[in-house]
């Protein structure tokens, strides 16, 4: 099943800096979502002054209890860097 992950930072003045506390530990784990085959793409979403302010991501898992079950471990989940999460269920057309 695929899925997108569209996620939120807090807006607080020190959200940046969760983020950037974690951040190493998060791209070591979509290195190994996308190695297992579970992250098609997925990046940052931006600000107009072209600050992080999300995250966007295309995955696939064989269900949504196994993407919760990765999400919920994921250090921008548990860093609380991603505050506002919607997760919906897609059928991407190029892959």
């Amino acid at each position: 099943m695929q899925f997108m992950v569209t996620a939120y930072d807090g807006k607080d003045k020190n959200a940046l800096e969760r983020r950037l506390s974690v951040r190493d530990a998060h791209l070591k784990g979509a290195k190994q979502l996308k190695e297992a085959g579970h992250l098609i793409a997925g990046g940052a979403i931006l600000d107009e002054t072209e600050q992080m302010i999300g995250s966007t991501m295309f995955v696939d898992f064989d269900s949504k209890a196994e993407l919760d079950q990765w999400l919920a471990s994921d250090p921008y989940v548990t860093g609380k860097v991603w505050l506002d999460i919607n997760v919906q269920q897609i059928r991407l057309a190029v892959r």
